[in-house]
């Protein structure tokens, strides 16, 4: 009596096509998962390296950087003559809803290692011709290693010899400028040492660590269909 209330007893009955299907597509989405998982314990480790490094006291620029990408995200200091004549304007973009310029400018080492392409901060659009302000003699700047990030599929290309460049690019740049050669990281100078000019750069390095969410996504999409598999399947025992 009490299993004739209940209804009918139900079987699984999985078909052939959809097992096929189903069974690759949970074990590719848990992979996926898994994947996502290990990425965000090397993200993390990766954070913390990079925050490690730039919170070291600041070092002397090498006269020569053997190894770009050891240095690059350094602190560091460089002392010389800013090029102040020859600084460049790149494309930046808005502070408070006025357009600007970053201005970089070519710094001659003390050290008599090759010029270095010194980011000094953002500039307002009106105010392009403060580029070629700075002190003439020489100086020391404090700043950050960087190097220039490899330009994007979508991105447009410099135009050698225009007044507005589009990324940092220091061979193309220092061959504009009639230079032999420049070294090949950028220093962006921290803020405070232009008073009335550029704003130096705050040292910001952004990391996105998504891997979590996608992590949770994978396996969430697994168990969905795992369950609606398994409820599919679910028979009634009067059913063919």
């Amino acid at each position: 009596m009490q299993r004739a209330m209940s209804g009918p007893a139900r079987r699984f009955r999985p078909s052939l096509w959809a097992t096929l299907f189903t069974v690759p597509a949970v074990l590719a989405m848990l992979g996926l998962g898994t994947w996502q998982v290990e990425r965000l314990g090397w993200k993390e480790d990766l954070i913390r390296r990079v925050h490690a490094r730039m919170g070291a006291a600041p070092v002397p620029l090498p006269a020569t950087v053997a190894d770009p990408d050891d240095l690059d995200l350094r602190p560091v200091t460089v002392t010389g003559r800013l090029l102040n004549d020859r600084a460049l304007l790149m494309i930046a973009r808005p502070r408070q809803g006025q357009m600007g310029y970053e201005v970089v400018t070519p710094l001659q080492r003390a050290d008599g290692g090759p010029p270095v392409l010194v980011n000094r901060g953002w500039i307002p659009m009106d105010r392009k011709d403060a580029r070629r302000d700075g002190s003439p003699g020489e100086v020391t700047l404090r700043g950050v290693a960087r190097l220039p990030a490899p330009a994007g599929w979508m991105q447009p290309g410099n135009t050698p010899g225009a007044e507005v460049w589009v990324r940092l690019d220091p061979p193309a740049m220092a061959a504009a400028l009639g230079l032999a050669a420049v070294a090949p990281v950028v220093v962006e100078a921290l803020p405070g040492q232009s008073p009335g000019g550029p704003s130096g750069i705050e040292p910001r390095v952004d990391l996105p660590n998504n891997h979590l969410q996608y992590a949770i996504t994978w396996y969430s999409l697994a168990a969905t269909l795992l369950v609606i598999y398994v409820v599919f399947h679910l028979r009634r025992r009067s059913d063919p």
